[in-house]
């Protein structure tokens, strides 16, 4: 599985802390920025350039951190086969990826810190979805939204 990371200056060094978890674990990872810590960028420059790997199946799933977490989600669910979710409980983080095919996780940087993270992120990493006919019949209704 390849997991694309992004992150503006609010998570930024959560990102490179989840980055090493993860390629300790034997990863696949692909950094999509911010590569420096700078605190001028821009939180949609680094959620969009994640949403569109995923969406275009270069990557499996996304990670995306920013202060909040919010905005990164925001953002990128306006990219189409994207559905980003804030999670910063381990229940979401599941639930969010075998009820509801959840492939872009958002943290909140300046909300959690990076023991939580490899909690958060495991559980998202590791979670497939269900298909349950259930969880198949809503996500079809999700998915006709963007069409």
């Amino acid at each position: 599985m390849k997991i694309v990371l992004g992150a503006d200056h609010g998570g930024f060094e959560l990102k490179e802390q989840v980055k090493e978890f993860l390629v300790n674990l034997g990863y696949a990872i692909e950094d999509a920025g911010n590569l420096v810590y700078d605190a001028k960028d821009d939180y949609p420059d680094f959620a969009i350039k994640v949403a569109k790997i995923v969406s275009e199946g270069a990557a499996t799933k996304g990670i995306i951190i920013c202060g909040s977490g919010v905005g990164a989600c925001i953002a990128a669910n306006k990219i189409n086969g994207v559905r980003a979710c804030v999670c910063h409980d381990t229940y979401s983080a599941k639930q969010g990826v075998s009820h509801d095919d959840m492939n872009v996780l958002c943290l909140g940087g300046r909300i959690i810190g990076i023991e939580t993270a490899k909690e958060l992120v495991l559980g998202f990493v590791q979670t497939s979805f269900s298909n349950e006919e259930r969880h198949k019949r809503r996500l079809e209704k999700v998915l006709a939204l963007e069409k």
